[in-house]
C-alpha cells in the first residue's frame, strides 16, 4: 500500500470559488476538508474555515452551484460549514483525480491561502499514480512525499505521514529541538536529502498535527 502527499498549484479560475474567496481576503486563513461524500455530479462536504462567518456566508450565497449549507460558529473566530454544491469543470476533474477506484482520500485536505491545496491519498501503488496523471495538465502537482504507507501506530504518529515522521526524528536527532537549538533547519534538510523550505515545511505539518491531536484530547 502506497501513500502519497502532494501540494496542487491552481489557478484563480481553476479554483473552487470558496477557496478563491479565503486567497484574496486577508481575514481567512487555511480551509481544511473534514469530510467528503459524492451524490453523482454533486458533493456533500463538511470544512473547518478560519476567519469571520458573515462575509463568508454572503458569498456562499451569491453561488448558484450552492444546494444547501450550514454555518456552526467556533469560539476563536473561526466556523464549520456543511455545504451540498454540484461540481463543474475544473472543480469535477480535480475531484475526479483523487476519486480513483481503491484510492483513499485522507483529511484534512488544507486549501491554503498561497492558493494552493495540500492532500495525502492512500492505496495501491497504480491508484496512486494514476491520480498524479489524472490532474489537468494547467495544475502543477509537487509530491512532496510518496512511499510505503505505514501506519500501523495506534497514537498521534499514525496521523502523520511517513515523510513527516522522518522529519520529526532527523530534528529530534539533530538537535533541533534543544534549548538552546544544536542545529539548523538547513541541517535538518541535509539529514533528509530535501531543500529547506520542504524541511519546514514538513516539520510545521507534523507540529500542527501533534498538536491538534494534544488539545484534541482534553485537558489532563
Amino acid at each position: 500500500m502506497r501513500y502519497l502527499e502532494v501540494s496542487v498549484a491552481q489557478s484563480s479560475g481553476e479554483r473552487n470559488p470558496m477557496h478563491q474567496f479565503v486567497v484574496e481576503h486577508d481575514a481567512y486563513g487555511p480551509a481544511r476538508l473534514l469530510h467528503r461524500e459524492a451524490e453523482g455530479a454533486s458533493h456533500a462536504m463538511l470544512v473547518h474555515v478560519e476567519g469571520p462567518t458573515e462575509p463568508y456566508r454572503e458569498a456562499l450565497e451569491a453561488r448558484e452551484a450552492v444546494r444547501a449549507y450550514e454555518l456552526s460558529p467556533c469560539p476563536d473566530d473561526s466556523f464549520y460549514l456543511y455545504v451540498r454544491e454540484d461540481l463543474a469543470g475544473d472543480d469535477r476533474e480535480f475531484s475526479a483525480a483523487f476519486s480513483q477506484p481503491g484510492l483513499l482520500l485522507l483529511t484534512p485536505v488544507e486549501y491554503r491561502t498561497d492558493g494552493t491545496v495540500g492532500l495525502t491519498a492512500v492505496g495501491p501503488a497504480e491508484a496512486v499514480q494514476a491520480a498524479v496523471e489524472d490532474v489537468p495538465e494547467t495544475m502543477g502537482v509537487e509530491v512532496v512525499s510518496v512511499g510505503e504507507y505505514a501506519a500501523g501506530r495506534v497514537d498521534v504518529r499514525q496521523a502523520l505521514t511517513q515523510r513527516q515522521f522522518e522529519a520529526v526524528r532527523a530534528a529530534v536527532e539533530t538537535g533541533y529541538y534543544r534549548s538552546p537549538r544544536e542545529a539548523t533547519l538547513s541541517e535538518v534538510a541535509t539529514r533528509l536529502d530535501c531543500a529547506t523550505g520542504t524541511a519546514g515545511e514538513l516539520l510545521r505539518r507534523a507540529e500542527r498535527t501533534v498538536m491538534a491531536d494534544l488539545v484534541a484530547g482534553g485537558p489532563f
